[in-house]
């Protein structure tokens, strides 16, 4: 009888994020497959686990498929782990599970941690309907290909991005999508864990200023809910206004990055925001 492979979820930053069950697993199996022994043993360590490791990864993925798959027809069990989260989403593992799948071989999921739902819990938008994808191309014509493919779809979109890109892929997202609200979730279930919740060019502005550290996912609403906001907007003059001051007060930003805000989130233009804002701290001080 073959052996079983488990796809199990480990913690994406606290290493409290974890089941029984995963512990189990991990501590019972023949052999993990991890993308870097060098995260992984630091889980193990925690635990006091002590299992033989193998690498698997992006660049090795098809020779230890076969290395992992031999050890399986063996009997032998395996625990198929990333460096952090659920594997397989974004990460290697795809094709050892398709040979698994087409030999025959049990395999089992082991739920637990990943950094789409952790996002997801606590973004604030709506996450009945989602569409998670992943990492957009590095190249810019390709990228921005990507996002007119998405420019229409009804569903949040939930991206992972690398900490380099994050400023030119705001820039793109700004231009394609237009003006709708996101969130940037970062260091999810970490000591410095944020989620910055704002629109895109606000964050776009915010980030080619400042650029951010660590694992980052970003969550951007869909052209359905973005159209529904913008149309049960007013755009009276004394309400843009006060939603100035309001970003002003609830954020800590300054006026022209809250008037930048408050125009994407009315689909208005900024001038015309900056008009109304200046028309009324005019009457403010003449009071």
């Amino acid at each position: 009888m073959p052996g079983t492979l488990y796809i199990v979820a480990t913690p994406i930053g606290n290493l409290e994020d974890i089941t029984l069950r995963a512990l189990r697993i991990l501590r019972d199996v023949d052999l993990i497959a991890c993308e870097d022994t060098r995260q992984t043993i630091k889980l193990l360590r925690h635990y006091g686990i002590r299992r033989p490791l193998l690498s698997y990864h992006a660049h090795n993925e098809r020779k230890r498929a076969e290395e992992v798959i031999a050890r399986l027809k063996e009997g032998q069990t395996v625990a198929l782990v990333s460096d952090a989260g659920t594997p397989l989403l974004s990460d290697p593992g795809t094709v050892v599970l398709e040979r698994a799948i087409a030999e025959g071989i049990p395999v089992v999921p082991i739920p637990g941690p990943s950094a789409i739902t952790a996002a997801a819990m606590a973004a604030g938008m709506p996450v009945d309907r989602f569409l998670f994808v992943g990492f957009l191309p590095a190249h810019r014509t390709k990228r921005r290909a990507e996002l007119e493919r998405l420019k229409e779809m009804p569903y949040t979109l939930i991206f992972f991005e690398a900490p380099h890109r994050l400023a030119e892929t705001l820039a793109d997202m700004r231009e394609v999508l237009g003006a709708r609200p996101a969130v940037l979730a970062r260091e999810l279930t970490k000591v410095h864990e944020t989620f910055e919740r704002a629109t895109v060019e606000v964050l776009a502005e915010r980030v080619a200023t400042s650029p951010v550290k660590g694992e980052i996912v970003l969550l951007v609403a869909g052209a359905e809910a973005a159209r529904t906001k913008r149309s049960s907007m007013s755009v009276d003059a004394s309400e843009l206004a006060e939603r100035v001051r309001a970003v002003m007060a609830a954020t800590g930003c300054d006026a022209k990055t809250a008037i930048a805000r408050v125009a994407h989130e009315c689909g208005v233009s900024r001038r015309l925001v900056y008009r109304a804002y200046v028309s009324r701290h005019r009457e403010d001080d003449d009071a």
